[in-house]
């Protein structure tokens, strides 16, 4: 039986799990795939071939870095750079080697949900870019807007790549634009990347790849929840599947359940089952156009400043402003 008596949570991932898997349908938040396991696979998923994003936005970063900085650096006044979500910072590099390069004065605050990920960038940086001033920020996206409208008066450009907006369901979205707007001021930029609708096979491929290390990206959630929560998981009996609605431009992941499951999690005291087929959804990523852009942009206060985008226009950055 499914125990849903009143719980003292002594973490967000606790209280997550729980509300996940006793509600119905079961879901769990892509933001707990990353750990130490988790940080890697997703390195890994950035290198595939069919994980066209990474290449993309690469490619937008290196062809355009000039008019880029130029954007960041119009008015002429030292600013901080903020990025949520900075991941390794393979693609953000370019733009700090350019700004470097051209001694502009400012510093560069990467946000991440892991500390694993942060300590790894920055002792990268120390080692390619010397001469950058670095301040690492662990937390959320929506607990660091809150410590980004406080920051130290300077201009703010806010970065947001990898189309990672894409994990929010658009009613989300519009919060979290509307958080990141009252974060700004006049003058402060939003650098924000979002992968555009295409061939659906080109999306599904990019998600589901053949050798399985999307899978084992999703499935890490699970081992989380074994090696944090005490947790009985059989990974075995979960396969990854993904779906692709180009409709509505919807990607959603799903674990699913290959045969009966009983899983105890001692540290939630809680015992759930799964029926044979039986999905728990992890992941949803949201695919755009210009229309949807700028329906988000116009309902969140934002305006679109500039564009830029790959040959094929598999992805676009858009830069707004308050």
């Amino acid at each position: 039986m499914q125990n849903q008596k009143t719980k003292n949570f002594t973490s967000e991932f606790e209280k997550e799990v729980f509300e996940g898997l006793t509600a119905y349908p079961k879901h769990l938040s892509s933001k707990y795939f990353y750990d130490e396991i988790g940080d890697k696979l997703f390195q890994d998923i950035m290198a595939m071939p069919e994980y066209y994003l990474t290449d993309c936005e690469f490619n937008i970063l290196g062809a355009n870095k000039s008019e880029i900085s130029a954007l960041f650096q119009a008015d002429n006044v030292p600013f901080s750079l903020f990025e949520l979500g900075a991941g390794d910072g393979k693609k953000t590099k370019i733009l700090l080697n350019h700004l470097v390069e051209n001694k502009t004065v400012f510093d560069y605050r990467p946000i991440d949900i892991s500390q694993n990920a942060l300590d790894q960038l920055e002792a990268s940086l120390k080692a390619e870019i010397p001469n950058l001033e670095v301040n690492p920020i662990q937390g959320t996206y929506f607990e660091t807007l809150r410590d980004i409208n406080q920051a130290n008066g300077r201009k703010k450009i806010i970065l947001f790549l990898g189309s990672n907006i894409g994990n929010l369901l658009h009613e989300q979205a519009v919060d979290f634009l509307n958080n990141l707007r009252d974060s700004i001021n006049e003058g402060d930029l939003v650098f924000m990347g979002f992968d555009q609708k295409k061939h659906p096979q080109t999306i599904l491929d990019a998600y589901n790849d053949q050798t399985g290390i999307t899978a084992a990206f999703n499935k890490n959630i699970l081992r989380r929840i074994n090696r944090e929560l005490d947790g009985n998981f059989d990974l075995d009996k979960f396969i990854h599947w993904e779906v692709y609605d180009p409709e509505t431009g919807t990607a959603k992941s799903f674990l699913v359940a290959t045969a009966p499951v009983s899983v105890t999690i001692e540290r939630l005291g809680l015992e759930i089952r799964l029926n044979q087929w039986e999905t728990i959804h992890t992941e949803i990523s949201q695919k755009y156009d210009d229309a949807v852009v700028e329906w988000l942009a116009d309902k969140s206060g934002l305006s679109i400043v500039s564009q830029f985008t790959d040959a094929q226009q598999h992805y676009k950055n858009y830069v707004f402003k308050k």
